[in-house]
């Protein structure tokens, strides 16, 4: 079992930074890849980003490649998404999430555990 608890979200403007982290508990965080999904007001959720338990190898949408960093420290079981040059559409409630199975990172249903969400608004 793990809990996931979000932080760092809020209001920014555009062009601006917000580092989010999510916080896991359970003693086998490393054993599990990690992921960042976000839901925009009225649209579905999607990927963000996901990084591997094993070697930290990580893979990003399209949308945030190149703004988007995600990294994991193992010894305190935290999952970051650095977010650089935000825009007005990456508003939105962002969810980490876990998951046991390697592969499909990108999909929803891949994963095992979720977090509650942290809201990020970027004005213009």
């Amino acid at each position: 079992q793990v809990q996931l608890v979000e932080s760092g979200g809020g209001l920014v403007q555009a062009g601006g930074s917000l580092r989010l982290s999510c916080a896991a508990s359970g003693r086998t965080f490393s054993s599990y890849h990690m992921g960042w999904f976000r839901q925009a007001p009225g649209k579905e959720r999607e990927f963000v980003a996901e990084i591997s338990w094993s070697d930290s190898s990580t893979y990003s949408a399209d949308s945030s490649k190149g703004r988007f960093t995600i990294s994991r420290d193992n010894t305190k079981n935290t999952v970051y998404l650095q977010m650089n040059s935000l825009k007005p559409e990456d508003t939105a409630v962002y969810y980490c999430a876990a998951r046991v199975r390697g592969g499909l990172g990108h999909r929803q249903y891949a994963y095992d555990y979720w977090g509650q969400g942290t809201q990020v608004i970027v004005s213009s």
